[in-house]
C-alpha cells in the first residue's frame, strides 16, 4: 500500500501511475468534508486558475511536455482529450468535465480507495507521496516546515469567467489570433485608443481585495499569473503588449488592427461561459464590475466567477528533494506538483506521474528513475532538485532548462523542433530502456 496525500492534478496521476501497476493506494483527499478559498467544487483535479493547458504544438515547451507525458500513459492527458474545448493552438478543457472524468476514474479504480480526511501530519508508516498542492491545508504546511524548515509563498490568480449571452458582439468579433484554430475559439474585444487609456486610468486606480496571512507591503507573485492591475502599474504599454496584445488580429468590422484587444476564450464545451485570457486579478468584485464593463463588449457582461487571488505554497525543493522527487533525508517519502516548485498545471500532473512511478519502485525494493535531462519531464526534476539554484523560485515548461543543442540551428522554430525530436528519440529510449 503507498500513500498519496492530495487529490489535484499530481495526486490523481501518481494515484493512478501506482494503481495501473497493480498495486494498492489509498488516497487522502480533505473534500468534501474542507475547501480552500479556492476550490468550489468536490471534485478532484480541480482546474482553480485558468482553463487552458497551454500550447498543444510539440515544437513548443508546453506542448512537448504533455506529448512526453502521452508516452507515459498520463491519466488526466486522456481525461483532458476527452473534454477539449477550442482555443486556437493551446489545449483548453470543459473544466467541469475535465474534474469530473478524473474524479470518475479516481473513484472507480479497484486499486484506488480514497479516503476524505485531513491529514496533518508527515505519516511515517508507509511510502507516502504529498501531492497537496499550493494551497497544503494550514496544519500540514506547518508540519513540512517543523521537519524541512521554511516553506516559500506567492500569490496565485485567478480571471474571472462571463456568461457568453452577456459579451455584446456588436463591440466583438470572433478569431484566432494569426488565424490558428478554428475562426470563432475567441470572442475578441477591440479598443481603440480613447477607450484603452480611460480603462488604464480606472484599472490602475481600482481599490484591490485585502491580502492575507502574507507580508501585505511586499507580496510576492508569480510571474505568469500577474494581476492584470500589478502589471498595468507598469507602463501604460504594459498590457497592449501583453495580455491585450494587438498584433496577430484584424477587425473585420473596421478593417484595421485594434489599438488594444482582450481575448475570451471558451470555458466550456457548451460555450455558454467565456474566461477573460491573461485578466488574473485582486480587484474587488464591485470593481472588476465596473472596470471590465469599460471593455465595450463587456459593457453589460455578466460574472459567474470574480477573479481571485489565493496563497501558492511550495517547498525549497533544491535543498529537499532528489531528481526522482524523493526526499534526500528519506527515499519512502516524495513530494509532487506545485508543492516542489513547478508552475502550471501539466508540470505538476508531470511531476505526479515520475513520483509515481518511483514509489512503486521504492516499495518493489527497485532503483528510483531519474528521467535523461535531455526530456522536459527530466529538466524539470533537475531543476527543482539542482543543490546549485540559490533563489529558487517556481519553474514551469520551458526551453532553457533543457541542455544546448548539438549544431544549435540558427531559426528558432528549427531550434524548437529539434528539442522536441531530441527529448522524444531520449524518453523513448529511456522507456524501453527501463521498462516504466
Amino acid at each position: 500500500m503507498i500513500n498519496v496525500i492530495g487529490a489535484g492534478l499530481a495526486g490523481c496521476e501518481a494515484a493512478m501511475q501506482i494503481a495501473s501497476r497493480g498495486v494498492k493506494v489509498r488516497l487522502f483527499e480533505m473534500k468534501p468534508k474542507k475547501k480552500t478559498p479556492a476550490h468550489k467544487t468536490d471534485n478532484f483535479a480541480e482546474l482553480v486558475c485558468s482553463n487552458s493547458l497551454k500550447a498543444m504544438r510539440v515544437e513548443s515547451a508546453a506542448g512537448l511536455l504533455k506529448e512526453e507525458m502521452r508516452r507515459m500513459n498520463s491519466f488526466l492527458m486522456q481525461c483532458a482529450d476527452k473534454c477539449q474545448v477550442p482555443a486556437g493552438g493551446a489545449l483548453a478543457v470543459d473544466r467541469e468535465r475535465f474534474a469530473a472524468l478524473a474524479t470518475e476514474g479516481i473513484r472507480n479504480h479497484p486499486y484506488i480507495e480514497v479516503v476524505s480526511e485531513e491529514i496533518t501530519s508527515i505519516p511515517d508508516d508507509a511510502i507516502t507521496i504529498i501531492a497537496t498542492g499550493p494551497l497544503t491545508s494550514d496544519a500540514l504546511a506547518q508540519a513540512i516546515e517543523a521537519r524541512f524548515g521554511g516553506s516559500l509563498s506567492f500569490f496565485d490568480a485567478a480571471a474571472p469567467i462571463v456568461t457568453a449571452e452577456s459579451v455584446d458582439m456588436d463591440f466583438a468579433f470572433t478569431a484566432s489570433r494569426y488565424d490558428r484554430g478554428g475562426e470563432d475559439d475567441y470572442i475578441n474585444c477591440p479598443m481603440d485608443k480613447q477607450e484603452y487609456e480611460a480603462f488604464y486610468q480606472a484599472l490602475v486606480a481600482a481599490e484591490r481585495a485585502p491580502l492575507h496571512d502574507f507580508d501585505v507591503s511586499n507580496p510576492k507573485v508569480y510571474e505568469g499569473c500577474m494581476p492584470v492591475e500589478v502589471l498595468a502599474q507598469r507602463g501604460e504599454g504594459t498590457l497592449r503588449f501583453g495580455p491585450m496584445k494587438h498584433v496577430g488580429l484584424v477587425n473585420p468590422k473596421t478593417g484595421h488592427r485594434p489599438w488594444a484587444v482582450l481575448q475570451l476564450r471558451k470555458e466550456n464545451a457548451a460555450a455558454t461561459m467565456y474566461n477573460l485570457v491573461g485578466f488574473q486579478t485582486n480587484l474587488k468584485f464591485p470593481e472588476q464590475k465596473r472596470v471590465f464593463a469599460l471593455i465595450p463588449a463587456l459593457h453589460r457582461a455578466e460574472f459567474v466567477r470574480y477573479g481571485v487571488m489565493h496563497r501558492n505554497t511550495f517547498i525549497c525543493s533544491p535543498k529537499i528533494l532528489n531528481a526522482d522527487y524523493s526526499v534526500k533525508e528519506n527515499n519512502k517519502l516524495f513530494f509532487a506538483g506545485q508543492i516542489t516548485g513547478v508552475e502550471g498545471y501539466m508540470e505538476s500532473a508531470n511531476a505526479g506521474i515520475v513520483a509515481g512511478i518511483n514509489a512503486v519502485r521504492a516499495l518493489l525494493g527497485k532503483e528510483t528513475l531519474v528521467f535523461p535531462k535531455e526530456t522536459m519531464t527530466g529538466a524539470l526534476a533537475g531543476y527543482i532538485s539542482d543543490p546549485t539554484v540559490k533563489k529558487f523560485q517556481p519553474m514551469g515548461a520551458n526551453f532553457g532548462i533543457l541542455p544546448e543543442l548539438v549544431n544549435r540551428p540558427g531559426d528558432k522554430r528549427e531550434r524548437a523542433a529539434a528539442y522536441a525530436r531530441r527529448a522524444l528519440d531520449s524518453l523513448e529510449t529511456f522507456i524501453k530502456q527501463t521498462g516504466d
